[in-house]
């Protein structure tokens, strides 16, 4: 492997790294999420993985049809942008739906959440109606109602990371690409998609850990209402920031 492939690989994983890091929307809904919920982390991982498989997929489709099409690498960035603002306000507006929708169910008393431990010594939380009938079983399955509600929020923060870009890949995918290095170019694609996906379950792991030291019962009632506003504040921090 040539020195210039080994600064490419290299400037891939430090890249990856730092932007996954340092845009706390790859890993703070996550677990502002799993915590109002009391996901496990376990749970709260499988989220994060999948999300952020479709993170990186979304971008190196669209490398791969701009190599494909041989579209100029400022016209790749440039739509990135518009991806980056979709997503960004997309998650401003999931925040927002999720904040609202939680607010009103719980002054309503719509809304409220029991913790139950089972023989094996594992934990189930949810919500539920007050006058809705729900059932308890060992495996931890609370109402039916919960699980169309964890559903989409889990499947719109899918839509909305395969909208949101990896714009630091497009460069380090067109550089090897216009010297038709297609072997360094899948390289690259790898290095980084599985640094950028690994260092987004580090940090969901982290925070949650860090979570774990800190006690939430006064707010615990409005603990989704508070979620949905951490979310639309960090969807705005990176439209108006551009971290």
């Amino acid at each position: 492997m040539s020195s210039a492939s080994l600064v490419l690989l290299s400037a891939a994983v430090s890249i990856a790294f730092v932007h996954t890091l340092v845009g706390v929307d790859h890993y703070l809904p996550f677990v502002l999420i799993g915590k109002a919920r009391k996901w496990g982390l376990k749970k709260t991982l499988g989220l994060t993985a999948l999300c952020g498989l479709g993170h990186v997929l979304g971008s190196i489709l669209l490398g791969a049809v701009g190599i494909g099409l041989g579209v100029a690498l400022n016209q790749m960035t440039w739509i990135e942008s518009i991806r980056g603002s979709i997503a960004a306000w997309s998650l401003i507006g999931f925040g927002l739906v999720y904040a609202s929708w939680h607010f009103i169910r719980t002054r309503r008393g719509l809304e409220h959440s029991h913790l139950h431990r089972y023989g094996d010594g594992s934990m189930h939380t949810h919500a539920h109606l007050h006058h809705g009938e729900h059932r308890h079983t060992e495996e931890g399955v609370g109402s039916s109602s919960d699980a169309p509600e964890v559903n989409l929020t889990g499947w719109t923060l899918f839509v909305i990371f395969v909208f949101g870009p990896c714009e630091a890949l497009i460069p380090l995918l067109m550089a090897p690409a216009s010297q038709f290095h297609w072997g360094l170019v899948l390289a690259v694609t790898l290095t980084f998609s599985l640094v950028t996906i690994a260092t987004m379950l580090f940090a969901v792991s982290a925070v949650s850990m860090g979570f774990r030291f800190v006690s939430l019962k006064v707010i615990e009632k409005h603990a989704n209402t508070l979620a949905g506003l951490a979310i639309a504040m960090s969807g705005l921090a990176i439209q108006l920031l551009g971290i």
